[in-house]
């Protein structure tokens, strides 16, 4: 039996603008033994069934690119204490493994993704939001670094990708849902004093939030 109603927390911003590394600081900085992580990307549908010829026709930058409902059943399972099992995303095939990354519940449950805040219905799941700004062209580069060496893709495909479906989703989507957002960190996971504000607030919601849970 846990003390606390876990806290569910969202990381939203541009691709490239410094998500991971804010997630990862506030992993430091909480404790890991304090949160479950959950990172979007994990819950994109599974493309296996469709030629893979035809997998670049897919806007991986649209919402509907994403099994959503899963990733609020999820949420919702590790709010009730239970576990989940996350899908493991191969991003070089679009695929999904056959293997999944078990979750266990903590008191603070945390939500990383481009378009958490873009979906209604996950929105008003977080208890804090928090947004990662950054230009666009260091969102573009870090983008670009990370397409090249840890998903297998080409220069080309990349910068094709970024101006057919990256680009205007962005827009779209992501730029217009950083008006929900309670806290707006510039540089993400660099803004030292940003993260200490956000480490502090996120440890007094945590000490706000001890009840007794039912038996």
């Amino acid at each position: 039996m846990m003390n606390h109603v876990p806290l569910v927390i969202g990381v939203a911003g541009g691709s490239g603008s410094g998500k991971t590394t804010v997630a990862r600081e506030l992993l430091r900085r909480v404790g890991v033994d304090q949160i479950a992580y959950l990172q979007h990307d994990s819950y994109y549908k599974d493309l296996s069934a469709l030629d893979a010829s035809r997998h670049s026709e897919i806007n991986f930058d649209h919402p509907n690119a994403l099994e959503t409902e899963l990733l609020i059943e999820h949420v919702a399972a590790l709010r009730d204490y239970r576990s989940v099992q996350v899908p493991i995303y191969d991003f070089a095939t679009d695929t999904r493994k056959a293997e999944t990354t078990r979750v266990s519940p903590k008191n603070v449950i945390l939500v990383e993704g481009i378009l958490l805040y873009a979906e209604p219905e996950l929105r008003k799941l977080f208890d804090v939001k928090i947004f990662v700004d950054a230009d666009a062209d260091i969102r573009f580069i870090r983008r670009l670094r990370r397409d090249i060496n840890e998903r297998g893709r080409s220069v080309e495909s990349v910068i094709a990708q970024y101006y057919a479906t990256v680009r205007p989703m962005h827009l779209e989507f992501v730029e217009p849902s950083k008006r929900y957002a309670d806290v707006i960190i510039p540089e993400g996971g660099h803004n030292a004093a940003a993260m200490d504000m956000v480490a502090a607030r996120i440890e007094m919601l945590l000490s706000k939030s001890e009840k007794l849970q039912p038996i």
